[in-house]
């Protein structure tokens, strides 16, 4: 069945050669960089007895490994350009290859339609000489074919070329072409038959940066909080003429003709909402690139770290973020990435080959790829980067042979869960938790194989001094609650109050005293030196005692009337002396401790 529909589409095909006309074909090359760009304004007539709905296009022999890019637009009434669909075929009894473009409505017989072709061609201008020094011009090749390469009988054809400059060796001369400048225009011709060939040459000077993208890799990383990460690994090399012998800084900083055919710098155009750019090699950072911000645009002057003659190259990575609200568009669990498959790098860009990563959220599921031309898919991969458990999806494609008419939107389809996007902040809370959890349950374990009597000892004699600093502090704190009785009984001369304060002192201070005692006793088993030093505190908390109930005595003398005033006053101010010194003596001692 697919050998039938096969012979089917190649009789259709020769069919619809035979059947149409080529009234008139206008062809422009231009050659006026390093790419060969043809576009054609072709006149078809349907000469046959029934409508055609599409009509063939052929490429030359010589020329058909270099077709990078192939574009047909249909000229309407108004002159508005509707471009035609473009499927390789096949023609019965040819080898070569071809094209079958749909028209937007069958033609019907005798009418006629207006089509312009568009052709970019890539590798086709070689240098000649091959070599040349650092002072030389440089000087190209181009061999293509005098005529229109069509399928059809073409009644009159023209064919326009563009020359970088005015300096030209040599060209061929049919039919007496005219030149002015940097153009060569030959024809008309007329009455062409079909595949018509004549070898068109012409040698002349092309200084145009001759630059070639031989590998790039453009990856294209996503984020559902709010980030598009693109970064940008790209080899350089300039594939005109070899430089011939040394190369002169000196000379070339001075001569504005040395080196004319060399690349100093390039502009790369970025988008709008570019951010954060970077722009290093394997040293590091290239400090002697310039970026400009504009409104629709970032321009960003690319200088590599020496200037490009040819045969030298480079190799260079930039990088920069993008807001993924301007590309990543959704509806409930929907998602859609629209972001260029390739981006500007230089202008009149050739890239040899190209492989595009688009890095997906952990989670992504059902993804779909729509891409404007045809793209090679390479198995998907998973790329692992913080606080991911099972991999991000990663949409590997290739493509080669890439100009900048392929500079267009791809656009990825894939279905995401949203909850999956608490994922990450569950994982650093719950890591946290089990750090400090961990951390919890060390301090507390006990890892030693053996016991430390010694250890054990001091944190026995550490965990009883405490106990008596604490014991110490609150006796004293009897002290200044029974000076509170003293005062109030001085007032209201109310016996019971002092007698009501000096039993509690003497009940509280007996119990706190016994405790002190007992614990005294526990360091003295431990064979701590402390023991001194709190039997010291213990005679000079007596002392404290005596000098305490020594002033609620001559308080009671002065409420009865049995002592003076000043001589109270004169005994209590040496008490309080007293009494403040033994308390800093205590005090002392307990710091020591």
């Amino acid at each position: 069945m697919a050998g039938l529909l096969c012979r089917l589409l190649l009789c259709l095909a020769a069919g619809a050669a035979a059947d149409l006309l080529l009234e008139e074909a206008r062809r422009s090359v231009d050659l006026s960089t390093h790419l060969a760009k043809v576009s054609a304004e072709l006149s078809l007539a349907n000469a046959a007895g029934a409508a055609a709905s599409s009509f063939l296009l052929a490429l030359e022999p010589g020329l058909e490994p270099r077709l990078a890019y192939l574009g047909v637009q249909v000229k309407g009434e108004e002159e508005e350009e509707n471009t035609l669909e473009v499927r390789e075929t096949k023609v019965k009894g040819r080898s070569g290859k071809f094209f079958s473009v749909k028209l937007p409505s069958p033609l019907a017989p005798g009418a006629r339609v207006r089509v312009s072709v568009e052709m970019v061609f890539t590798h086709v201008l070689q240098p000649y000489p091959t070599h040349i020094t650092q002072s030389e011009k440089q000087f190209v090749v181009f061999e293509g074919n005098h005529y229109f390469y069509s399928p059809y009988f073409t009644k009159t054809q023209t064919t326009r070329v563009k020359l970088a400059s005015r300096n030209v060796e040599s060209y061929t001369k049919l039919g007496n072409p005219s030149r002015t400048e940097d153009t060569i225009e030959y024809g008309p011709f007329k009455d062409i038959p079909p595949y018509s060939q004549d070898p068109l040459k012409v040698h002349y000077e092309n200084n145009s940066p001759f630059l070639t993208i031989t590998s790039m890799t453009r990856v294209i990383e996503v984020s559902h909080w709010g980030n598009i990460a693109v970064e940008e690994t790209v080899d350089l090399k300039h594939t005109g003429a070899v430089l011939k012998g040394p190369f002169s800084r000196y000379d070339y900083q001075r001569q504005p003709d040395s080196g004319i055919s060399s690349v100093k710098s390039f502009k790369t155009i970025l988008p709008a909402a570019a951010q954060d750019v970077y722009y290093r090699d394997e040293i590091g950072n290239i400090s002697t690139s310039h970026l400009l911000v504009l409104d629709d645009s970032v321009e960003m002057e690319i200088r590599p770290r020496f200037p490009l003659f040819g045969g030298w190259k480079t190799h260079y990575i930039i990088g920069y973020n993008l807001p993924s609200y301007e590309y990543l568009y959704n509806l409930g669990d929907q998602y859609a990435l629209k972001m260029r498959f390739v981006d500007h790098v230089f202008d009149e860009q050739v890239t040899d080959s190209l492989t595009v990563k688009i890095v997906l959220p952990e989670g992504a599921k059902n993804i779909h790829v729509d891409s404007p031309y045809e793209i090679s898919r390479a198995s998907d991969e998973l790329h692992y980067t913080y606080l991911d458990t099972f991999g991000r999806p990663v949409i590997v494609a290739h493509k080669s042979n890439l100009v900048e008419q392929h500079i267009q939107d791809i656009v990825v389809h894939y279905t995401f869960n949203k909850i999956l996007m608490l994922q990450e902040p569950l994982l650093v809370v719950g890591a946290f938790y089990i750090l400090f959890f961990t951390v919890i349950v060390y301090v507390r374990l006990d890892f030693s194989i053996t016991k430390d009597p010694a250890a054990e000892a001091r944190m026995k004699v550490a965990c009883i001094t405490e106990q008596v600093l604490t014991l110490v502090n609150k006796r004293l704190g009897l002290y200044r609650h029974f000076d509170e009785a003293v005062n109030k009984y001085k007032q209201s001369r109310d016996i019971s109050t002092l007698n009501s304060g000096k039993k509690s002192l003497e009940t509280e201070h007996k119990a706190l005293t016994n405790e002190i005692a007992s614990l005294q006793s526990k360091l003295k088993t431990e064979g701590s030196d402390l023991c001194d030093k709190v039997s010291e505190i213990q005679k000079l908390d007596g002392q404290v005692k005596e000098l305490v109930l020594k002033s609620s005595v001559e308080a009671e003398r002065l409420v009865a009337g049995k002592l003076k005033k000043d001589t109270y006053i004169e005994n209590e101010k040496m008490h309080s002396s007293k009494r403040q010194d033994l308390v800093t003596r205590i005090d002392n001692i307990l710091d020591a401790l």
